[in-house]
């Protein structure tokens, strides 16, 4: 079996509700943190896309305050596996394409790199890591992904499997 699930359609893919865990390490000090949270996908009004909304509890240093961040992923012109990722008010952050469900991406911001890999597991979980370096930076970014499927309007307990490694999950 892959280690990789492939998404065809990666709006249909992510819309709905995830359940979000993240560890944040600074990899020069070995300072710690955590977030915690959700992160709905739903459709945007203006544009064939989505709203990605996250809110939950970032805790750095033993101190834990409220998080959140808005993006907005756009279908790609190239095909329904991709997408363009920006920042919720319409900047560039990076491309998406789960064809093959594992992609890596870069985005510059000003004197730092961020290398985002994404891998897709199955229909109900996926993982971003991020290494962020630069200057100022240096940091490892993971997070895990459940899909909520008590909220997830993309989870259909009824659906039948899509690919060969949802059909053969049981085995091997």
């Amino acid at each position: 079996m892959s280690e990789y699930w492939p998404v065809t359609d990666v709006l249909a893919y992510l819309a709905g509700s995830w359940r979000v865990e993240r560890s944040v390490r600074d990899l020069a000090s070995g300072a710690r943190g955590s977030f915690s949270g959700t992160t709905a996908f739903e459709p945007l009004d203006d544009e064939k896309g989505l709203l990605h909304h996250e809110s939950g509890t970032f805790v750095w240093q033993d101190v834990a305050r409220p998080a959140e961040r808005t993006l907005r992923f756009l279908a790609d012109d190239d095909g329904a596996g991709r997408a363009d990722v920006r920042f919720a008010d319409g900047r560039p952050f990076h491309d998406l394409d789960l064809t093959s469900g594992h992609h890596v991406t870069d985005h510059p911001c000003a004197a730092d790199l961020y290398r985002g890999e994404f891998t897709v597991h199955d229909a109900d979980h996926w993982r971003t890591v991020w290494r962020v370096g630069g200057p100022a930076k240096d940091l490892l970014l993971t997070t895990d992904y459940t899909r909520d499927s008590e909220r997830g309007p993309g989870h259909d307990p009824e659906r039948k499997p899509q690919h060969a490694s949802e059909r053969n999950s049981g085995q091997g």
